[in-house]
């Protein structure tokens, strides 16, 4: 790192607001940092602490209620409250940005070869042709499978994973000065993050590109980082080499953060509990179109004769690659989408029901989303977010009645019942999964489903969130099927496991079996990859 003294950003006293119905949040409060070129800063803290919103606020990329202050210097030029010219000619060229939520950065309409071209043309002068054939390279250095096929492909047709690696290509396009990566991990698993990262430190060692990493993942912060800058509440509690943080942090903070993972044990149901839901032979195909000139569709199967029983206070938990199936045969067991094969909830089979028949089921056999910024209403506050089920399944209530439900449901999942009347921008990422989550709970269901529910929150809020799904799950008698990439997670919070890959499953059987003796070599791959992180 000899051009480790060049610095590329430097931060000084930078504050963040935002004007509420509530009054004015302040959201950062005086920050203060640089970062060099060829360097890995990573800045780390809980959920709310302010990390991304110090980025968005020096990019100029602050919602419409937002006000941002203080110096941030780009090669000694000024960013903050810059003019849009000045602003427009760095962003995207010498200053680039990972978004923690893949989804509402791609935009669904255009296809992601065209989407990640854009930047190639606008700022390289580069032709379609040319372009092209530069994001195709991107697409295979960030791992994207059949990438001859995938550059057509629409955003809705990749998995989550699969679309934080077109952002990953995006970002990377114009070779920048200085990558801002926020949680550019969190939608992978435990292998592909493996080669993101290893990716992403080739790019920076080939072009001396400095790297700001947001993360809550202390696990690749140790493994990348140069410098950490710890945050909390929005001021900086301690910042240093990364070998000082991890080995003599100073803050209690901080200590409590190292300290924080995922534990405990589920223990399975009782003997002889009641299967709630139950899918034999569950297969999802997509047709895959070849386009109006190449003519004729194949067939993609994504899940491939998939058998599950879930029993009546019993968590599932679902692991295997970005691309294994787990969302899709979760969305099969629900009935969100096509299926062929048998599916059972209670003791009535649902497996040929359409939208009008499952409507009365719905309330029963809920989703809580991977990205909770695109299931979550832009236009409607968190109170009107939560209880909007309750109009369509229990119209009776009147206003006061539905409010009050909103405000069990934030205690439950441990959010302030006086932030009901803001908007979800106005809330971290992990705040509004917590918002998720009440939204589903505040309908009392038999059955959850919840893909990857804590894959955007920090360590020490994943372990109040399982800790508060154990407690709901006990307290109301609920089922689970929880789907992650996130092994140690899976551990903490089912008693079976089941390990997809390619749309089928590779093995399954009691959680501490799978761990502590795995049978299949994919298997022992993933826990590999996991626990030698």
């Amino acid at each position: 790192m000899t051009e480790k003294m060049e610095t590329v950003l430097d931060v000084k006293d930078l504050k963040v607001e935002f004007d509420t119905p509530d009054g004015t949040v302040q959201a950062v409060k005086g920050v203060s940092f640089s970062v060099s070129r060829g360097e890995t800063l990573a800045i780390v803290g809980e959920s709310g602490s302010g990390k991304s919103q110090t980025m968005m606020g020096i990019m100029g990329l602050l919602a419409a209620n937002g006000r941002v202050s203080g110096s941030a210097r780009y090669a000694g030029e000024e960013l903050v409250n810059a003019p849009l010219r000045v602003l427009n000619g760095v962003r995207g060229s010498k200053i680039t940005m990972i978004f923690q939520e893949p989804m509402t950065s791609l935009d669904p309409l255009y296809r992601i070869g065209r989407q990640i071209s854009e930047p190639l043309i606008h700022h390289k002068g580069m032709s379609k042709g040319d372009a092209r054939a530069r994001v195709l390279e991107l697409l295979k250095l960030v791992g994207i499978p059949e990438p001859e096929r995938r550059i057509d492909s629409y955003p809705h047709e990749l998995s989550g994973g699969q679309r934080q690696r077109v952002m990953i290509a995006m970002a990377l396009a114009n070779d920048p000065d200085l990558l801002i990566a926020d949680e550019p991990t969190t939608a992978l698993d435990v292998t592909i993050q493996a080669q993101i990262l290893r990716l992403l430190a080739d790019l920076q060692k080939k072009f001396g590109m400095a790297i700001i990493l947001i993360t809550h993942d202390l696990g690749v912060v140790k493994h990348v980082a140069d410098r950490v800058v710890v945050m909390r509440r929005g001021e900086i509690v301690e910042q240093g080499p990364r070998d000082d943080i991890f080995e003599r942090p100073q803050a209690d903070y901080t200590k409590m953060l190292l300290a924080a993972e995922p534990s405990g044990h589920k223990p399975p149901p009782p003997p002889g509990s009641p299967v709630i839901l139950e899918g034999r032979n569950v297969t999802v195909d997509f047709a895959i179109g070849g386009g109006f000139l190449a003519g004729g569709t194949r067939t993609f199967r994504a899940v491939d004769d998939v058998s599950i029983r879930l029993e009546q206070g019993q968590t599932i938990g679902i692991v295997g690659e970005s691309g294994s199936g787990k969302s899709t045969l979760g969305r099969a067991l629900l009935k969100l989408l096509p299926s062929a094969g048998y599916v059972r909830f209670g003791q009535t089979e649902i497996s040929k029901f359409d939208r009008a028949a499952m409507r009365p089921y719905r309330r029963e056999m809920q989703l809580v989303f991977q990205d909770p910024y695109g299931s979550l209403s832009p236009r409607q506050t968190v109170g009107e977010i939560i209880t909007e089920g309750l109009f369509v399944h229990e119209p009776q209530l009147s206003k006061a009645e539905r409010d009050a439900r909103a405000v069990a449901a934030l205690k439950e999942v441990g959010l302030d019942p006086a932030t009901r009347n803001r908007y979800p921008h106005e809330f971290s990422g992990g705040q509004r999964q917590r918002i998720a989550i009440a939204r589903s709970m505040i309908l009392k269901p038999k059955v959850v489903v919840l893909d990857e529910p804590t894959s955007a929150l920090d360590r020490s809020v994943q372990r109040q969130v399982i800790e508060l799904l154990r407690d709901l799950q006990e307290k109301h008698g609920l089922s689970y099927v929880f789907i992650s990439h996130d092994l140690s997670v899976i551990r903490a919070i089912s008693d079976h496991v089941i390990v997809m890959k390619d749309g089928k499953i590779v093995e399954q059987g009691d959680t501490e079996m799978i761990f502590d003796a795995p049978r299949a070599d994919y298997t022992k791959t993933l826990i590999a990859a996991a626990f030698t992180h």
